[in-house]
């Protein structure tokens, strides 16, 4: 099923998660659902809070990325590992490497666009669908992808890395998507 995105200017996507165990009501069909969200909004990540829900969940699939690197891409990025896995009670231990600047946007944050500075290289902890546990490593885009959505997961968005004068910039444009005054190609719902 198809969910509606959580539009910035909700709570629920400054909040911190929590983490669940194997008994959370319907995961299964929860992470089923956020799958087909994600693909059905054009996203390659997705995190619970996005969905209003409070928990340690995230999805990733920069398989889709990958598969549509052009030549300068595949060249800036030889060693790009693709993934397509949820995340459950994801805990970082470690971000390095000389941060690095990409075009990020969210579904959270329609039509709003900016360059990003993130770390290379993570070490990440988490859970998978059988909550078996695992800690590993990722790298370039997919690291990036994961960090974004970790954010959320932390209550943070990306815009939270822009300097000052940059956000004084889109200020309208975040105040018109948390009233709603946006067209999206997918459901939202807005807290005002």
């Amino acid at each position: 099923m198809i969910l509606p995105i959580v539009a910035y200017g909700s709570p629920i996507l400054r909040k911190e998660c929590d983490d669940i165990d194997a008994g959370y009501p319907e995961l299964k069909k929860l992470i089923a659902d956020m799958w087909e969200t994600m693909y059905a909004s054009n996203g390659v990540g997705l995190a619970a809070p996005q969905i209003n829900k409070g928990i340690r969940l995230f999805v990733v699939d920069t398989e889709q990325i990958v598969e549509n690197f052009d030549d300068e891409d595949k060249a800036k990025y030889p060693n790009e590992k693709p993934i397509k896995q949820a995340f459950i009670n994801a805990h970082m231990v470690d971000q390095h490497g000389e941060p690095w600047a990409y075009n990020e946007g969210c579904l959270s944050i329609p039509k709003v666009r900016e360059d990003i500075h993130r770390q290379p290289h993570i070490r990440i902890r988490y859970m998978d669908e059988q909550f078996k546990e695992h800690e590993a490593e990722f790298t370039g885009i997919t690291a990036r992808v994961i960090q974004h959505e970790y954010d959320h997961i932390d209550g943070k968005l990306f815009i939270d890395y822009l300097p000052q004068l940059k956000r004084r910039l889109i200020k309208k444009k975040l105040d018109d998507i948390s009233a709603g005054k946006v067209r999206t190609d997918y459901r939202m719902v807005f807290s005002k």
